[in-house]
C-alpha cells in the first residue's frame, strides 16, 4: 500500500519501509510521529479512501542538509554579498498507512474520566494572603 502525505509544504510518496527526508519536525531520534494529512492512498491501480487515514512513522535523526552559497553581485558598483545556509531535516521511517486515529481517539476517551478525576482530588494547598502595600507618606 502507497500514500502520498504533505508535510513542509511538499508532498511525498510513501510505503512501508520507505526512508525519507522532510523539514524539520520537532522530536528526538526514536520518537514516532503520525502525519495526518494524507492526500491520496492506494494498493496496486486501485485508489482507496483517504477519509481518517494516517502514516505512522520514526524519527530516525535530526540533521542538516548541505550549505547552499547565496551570491549576490551588482555590476559597476563594487557590491558583493556572500552568504550560506543550512537548512535543517529530519530523517523519517514510515512504519506502517492505516487508520490510526479511530484507534487514538477510542483511547482518549476511556482516559478522559481518569484525568478529570485526578485535578478534583487535589485540593490546592492554603495560599498566603498577599501582602499589603505601605500607605506612601505624603508631605505636606
Amino acid at each position: 500500500m502507497f500514500a502520498v502525505v504533505r508535510t513542509g509544504g511538499k508532498q511525498y510518496r510513501v510505503a512501508a519501509g520507505d526512508k525519507i527526508v522532510v523539514e524539520k519536525i520537532d522530536g528526538d531520534a526514536g520518537s514516532s510521529v503520525t502525519l495526518g494529512d494524507v492526500l491520496l492512498a492506494g494498493e496496486g491501480s486501485e485508489l482507496k479512501s483517504v477519509s481518517g487515514l494516517t502514516v505512522a512513522a520514526e524519527i530516525i535523526a535530526q540533521a542538516k542538509g548541505e550549505k547552499v552559497i547565496v551570491f549576490k553581485k551588482r555590476r559597476r558598483h563594487n557590491y558583493r554579498r556572500k552568504n550560506g545556509h543550512r537548512q535543517n531535516h529530519t530523517i523519517l521511517k514510515i512504519l506502517s498507512i492505516g487508520e490510526e486515529k479511530k484507534a487514538a481517539k477510542a483511547k482518549k476517551a476511556d482516559e478522559t474520566p481518569a484525568v478529570e478525576a485526578a485535578p478534583a482530588a487535589e485540593a490546592p494547598a492554603n495560599k498566603a494572603a498577599p501582602k499589603k502595600a505601605a500607605p506612601k507618606k505624603t508631605e505636606a
